[in-house]
């Protein structure tokens, strides 16, 4: 049996919220070393859970304050991992209803300006929840660590300084890309601060820019010749290799992002009109043509 996967059901985290988490970020282009570890993070929580006899019901910041308290000794860079994975899973279980949100009367003011960007990201930018994912805990990072210890925060929080030495400080030891989704989360928390007043200008252009070395990753377009060897490479003969298949074509001939494909459900798909319902960024709902071929 695998001890990874199995969880008790007096207590602990149950194995299929795991395992959906993780396939969210896997979607959200995770690598799976990061998965594995993230994994590792949330089956040791769940045994502290269970041995605890604490419920899915009872999770919130409390119990995952407890589980760090008991970190003290373990390396610095096992504790930066948990913390972070531990806020990503409890913010995806309360964007799912899995477990509820604290009410607004019993958040601090980190907290309340916490769901208040989350709710910006959602509401006013229309961002995925992948995206929410992403951006959130990096948010919830920075305001912990410039919390006043009394639930608000230090004077010197919102400033071109403080947002620059924090990037500096949490990117030592972190991959590139790791790097660059934290800078663009907090630009995008300058640009809600100035919206909500909090700022006398949006501080975005302060967060420092990433470097990227050309070719360094996949490149962003294939050829018409590569398009075609790797659409004739799905096997048809097989279920998968049909869904691969048609996944390939949504990409190529009708140019769809990865998320807008994982979004498509089947009355999206009009087939007497021959009309595919795209979900896209800001909320946006398009409808373009389903030709035969992808069809």
């Amino acid at each position: 049996m695998n001890a990874t996967r199995t969880v008790s059901e007096s207590g602990g985290l149950p194995a299929h919220h795991i395992d959906a988490f993780l396939d969210r970020l896997r979607t959200a282009h995770y690598s799976e070393v990061s998965l594995r570890k993230k994994r590792r993070v949330l089956c040791a929580f769940s045994g502290w859970m269970k041995h605890r006899n604490i419920d899915l019901i009872d999770l919130d910041e409390s119990v995952t304050a407890r589980f760090m308290k008991r970190m003290i000794d373990a390396s610095r860079d096992r504790v930066q991992r948990a913390r972070p994975t531990l806020r990503q899973f409890l913010a995806y279980l309360r964007a799912e209803a899995i477990v509820c949100s604290p009410t607004l009367g019993s958040q601090s003011a980190i907290a309340h300006t916490y769901r208040r960007y989350l709710d910006y990201l959602r509401q006013d930018r229309g961002l995925a929840k992948n995206s929410v994912l992403v951006y959130g805990p990096f948010i919830r990072d920075f305001l912990d660590s410039h919390s006043a210890g009394d639930g608000g925060l230090l004077p010197d929080a919102f400033d071109a300084v403080t947002l620059r030495n924090h990037l500096l400080a949490r990117s030592k030891g972190r991959s590139a890309e790791y790097t660059r989704l934290m800078a663009v989360a907090l630009r995008s928390f300058c640009h809600f601060l100035f919206l909500r007043g909090d700022t006398a200008r949006d501080l975005a252009g302060s967060v420092p820019s990433v470097r990227k070395w050309r070719q360094s990753t996949v490149p962003t377009f294939l050829t018409p010749e590569q398009q075609k060897a790797l659409i004739a490479s799905a096997d048809r003969s097989t279920p998968t290799g049909l869904r691969d298949y048609a996944i390939l074509l949504l990409l190529a001939r009708l140019g769809l992002r990865a998320g807008e494909i994982i979004e498509i459900e089947l009355d999206d798909i009009h087939w007497r009109s021959g009309k595919l319902v795209v979900h896209g960024k800001g909320q946006m709902v398009e409808h373009v043509p389903l030709s035969s071929e992808v069809g």
